[in-house]
Parts: C-alpha cells; sequence; structure tokens
C-alpha cells in the first residue's frame, strides 16, 4: 500500500521499554552496562537516555515471572577493538562479560561479548566480520568461546 504523502519522518532513536523486578538493581547494572546515570528516576521507573547508540531505555518494575518471548538484546559496533573495549569497560564495571569471537550466527561470523541483566535478559556487544553465510548451522562458535578472565569455556550464543 502507497502512502499518498510524501513526508519523511526523522526517527531520533529506539525505544526500549523493560519490565523489571527490581529498578535498583536493574539501575546499578546499566548504569555499569551503558557508563552512564539514569536521566529519571521515578518509584518503580528510570530512563537512560543513551547518546551512543541512540536509545531510550526505560525500566518499569513490574511482577515479572518469565522472561517471555524476548531473546536478547544487542548493540552493533564497527570493529573488534570497539567489542574488546567494550567489554573492557564492562569488567572494569564489575559486569562479567562472556566472549564468543569468531562465531557465526544468525548466519553471520561475528566477534561479540555478551553480559547478563538481574532479570535475565542478555546483552551483546557485537562486530559483524562476514554477513549472509550460507544458511548452514545457524549458530556454531569458534574456539575462543570464553567466559570472564577465569578462561571457561562455554556453549555458544546464549
Amino acid at each position: 500500500m502507497e502512502s499518498k504523502s510524501k513526508e519523511r519522518v526523522v526517527a531520533l532513536k529506539a525505544h526500549l521499554a523493560l519490565n523489571v523486578r527490581n529498578v535498583e538493581s536493574s539501575i546499578e547494572f546499566y548504569r555499569k552496562m551503558l557508563g552512564i546515570e539514569p536521566s529519571k528516576v521515578r518509584r518503580g521507573y528510570a530512563k537512560f537516555d543513551v547518546q551512543n547508540p541512540p536509545l531510550n531505555l526505560t525500566l518499569n518494575e513490574r511482577i515479572v515471572n518469565e522472561r517471555g518471548a524476548l531473546s536478547h538484546l544487542g548493540i552493533q559496533v564497527a570493529t573488534t577493538d570497539d567489542v574488546l573495549a567494550t567489554r573492557r569497560r564492562w569488567s572494569e564495571a564489575g559486569l562479567i562479560p562472556r566472549d564468543e569471537m569468531q562465531t557465526n550466527c544468525c548466519y553471520a561470523t561475528q566477534d561479540k561479548s555478551w553480559v547478563h541483566d538481574p532479570d535475565g535478559n542478555d546483552w551483546e556487544v557485537f562486530v559483524v566480520l562476514a554477513d549472509n553465510l550460507p544458511e548452514t548451522d545457524p549458530c556454531a562458535c569458534g574456539d575462543k568461546v570464553q567466559i570472564g578472565t577465569t578462561g571457561q569455556t562455554s556453549s555458544c550464543c546464549v
């Protein structure tokens, strides 16, 4: 269906609203993960106005029994160095990243690192190294998967 209007809408940023069990513990996690303070905090609510990447992230305290249909969340960056810099920042902030380097996931070769928020939501920072791989196994890790700084290995793709 073609629109009669030719007006272009300029999107400012994406908005993501997450239901969380405890807004205070989630604020602490997202401070560390994003490296910024919330722009607004109210009883049972917090907002992070993220500039890079542009994101309006809100946390809404609710009774949450399960995670629901959400698979995971992510931030795509330009280079592996960006992945590693983000991973270092997360580690320095006390989070426990899990690396997946040279992994084939979603029919692309990627370098990535993961953290979990207090409600079990998985966040990744990733770079796409090769895209549009043939349709084979949609997720197969390379041999460089590591949890934190302990050297433990893990299965891939959360």
